[in-house]
């Protein structure tokens, strides 16, 4: 990974094996990164970066006005989400198992006393965990047949930079655990999203095509997606497909 200078902006280049140049913006402090062919020098990248100064300045203003949420210290009345819904989480202290159940409009978070936030952030991005799980093999066995592909495995992690990855030549596919928050055509898209990898590795136009042929709408969801709250994780999460 390399990187340029553009006045007081850092941009990032990567060099890959492809046939065209991409630049990107990441929410949510407009960080700038190119992917450029290999043979390709810095200097005609530079020249690139400058033509695209601003549009690069419109999506990173864009970044700055998007909504946050605040920083989180998993207490009674706070306000979380889980598919798109929210949600005011009631905390209470038991000496028994942490739990998490959803009662109507109310959280119930269950931990053992004395338990401190970052304990309580651990127990409740467990339960998003168990419940991605249970979303996720039908999702993944409904698209594998219209797909005609196969997932060989799946996995939910925390993601600084992405929503979702795959492995095409492992068949694996990664999902980010802030997806749980989010509403479940976001989930469904963000799948769709990297099973296209397992026929397409990069983001050209026949892949563009086999989206607008399963979700029509996908471009609407993609920015239902960006609009929503950032979540404020250890450096604020950003998140880009």
């Amino acid at each position: 990974m390399a990187e340029i200078q553009l006045g007081a902006m850092s941009v990032e280049v990567e060099l890959k094996d492809i046939k065209h140049i991409h630049l990107s913006v990441y929410p949510p402090d407009g960080k700038v990164r190119i992917a450029a062919p290999l043979h390709m020098d810095l200097d005609t990248i530079r020249v690139y970066a400058v033509s695209k100064l601003n549009w690069v300045k419109r999506q990173q203003e864009k970044f700055l006005r998007q909504q946050r949420q605040s920083p989180q210290d998993f207490i009674s009345r706070e306000s979380h989400y889980f598919q798109g819904k929210r949600y005011l989480m009631r905390v209470t202290e038991l000496d028994a198992p942490s739990q998490v159940q959803l009662k109507h409009k109310t959280m119930v978070l269950q931990v053992r006393p004395g338990a401190d936030a970052r304990k309580r952030r651990e127990v409740l991005d467990e339960w998003y965990r168990a419940r991605l799980k249970e979303l996720l093999p039908p999702l993944i066995r409904q698209w594998e047949e219209r797909l005609e592909v196969e997932v060989a495995e799946f996995g939910i992690k925390k993601m600084k930079t992405k929503w979702g990855s795959c492995q095409k030549d492992a068949k694996r596919i990664w999902l980010n655990l802030e997806l749980a928050k989010k509403p479940p055509e976001c989930l469904e898209y963000v799948l769709v999203h990297e099973m296209a990898h397992l026929l397409e590795r990069r983001h050209n136009l026949r892949f563009v095509t086999l989206l607008d042929s399963w979700l029509p709408k996908w471009r609407l969801i993609k920015e239902t997606l960006n609009r929503l709250p950032v979540g404020y994780e250890e450096g604020n999460a950003n998140k880009k497909l």
